[in-house]
């Protein structure tokens, strides 16, 4: 695979997002991403919608088992067929098993704000956005991981959405470690990417643009 680079549409207004890199000091482990904010108007009209209850977006809860990263970059994958942008699967679904990973790695965080509503017919919980949530009417099990997507013509617009309240951090590239190299693959395989806090937590986006 090669990183996909930015293509021009008016209708999003796609910028590069950050400053070029800059020499950091080989002493700190990593760096705070900053929040998004100035974003194209379009672009943050997309983000308000990918976030929103009840929104256009496609959703899918994460749950907290090994089997969740694939779960998810597979419902990327099918929402992409379905909506014919399928050559973006290889960065997609890349991303998708980055962001997923990391989210389940750090979240954690306050418990939403909002009770999940218990179902005893079908013994789970109903969250705000009207997924599933496995678990005890107690809420004892950690807050759910959402993974959401939108396009709009020939983009796609994905988003993590966590109860943690920290920002994601770029750690030092360490190219024989097993880890840390998540956000730097996230930045080379994605249009543009960022994050934004939300009432009970956050969401960690990106923007990915097809060819077509």
């Amino acid at each position: 695979m090669t990183s996909r680079h930015a293509h021009d549409d008016t209708r999003w207004i796609v910028r590069p997002c950050t400053r070029p890199a800059e020499t950091q000091d080989p002493i700190v482990p990593s760096t705070p991403v900053p929040e998004s904010d100035r974003l194209p108007p379009r672009l943050d009209h997309a983000l308000n919608a990918l976030v929103a209850t009840g929104g256009p977006a496609a959703s899918f809860t994460v749950r907290p088992d090994p089997e969740s990263v694939t779960a998810a970059r597979h419902f990327a994958l099918s929402r992409l067929t379905d909506w014919n942008l399928a050559a973006l699967g290889d960065e997609v679904g890349l991303v998708v098993s980055e962001l997923v990973t990391n989210a389940l790695r750090h979240s954690g965080g306050p418990p939403p704000a909002t009770t999940p509503r218990w179902s005893p017919r079908d013994a789970h919980c109903l969250d705000d956005y009207g997924d599933r949530v496995y678990g005890d009417p107690l809420a004892s099990t950690p807050p759910p991981i959402h993974l959401r997507l939108i396009h709009e013509g020939r983009w796609l617009l994905c988003g993590i959405m966590d109860a943690s309240p920290l920002g994601p951090r770029r750690k030092e590239p360490d190219y024989i470690a097993e880890t840390g190299r998540g956000l730097h693959l996230v930045d080379s395989f994605s249009t543009r990417w960022g994050w934004r806090a939300l009432p009970t937590g956050k969401v960690v986006w990106a923007l990915f643009g097809s060819e077509g």
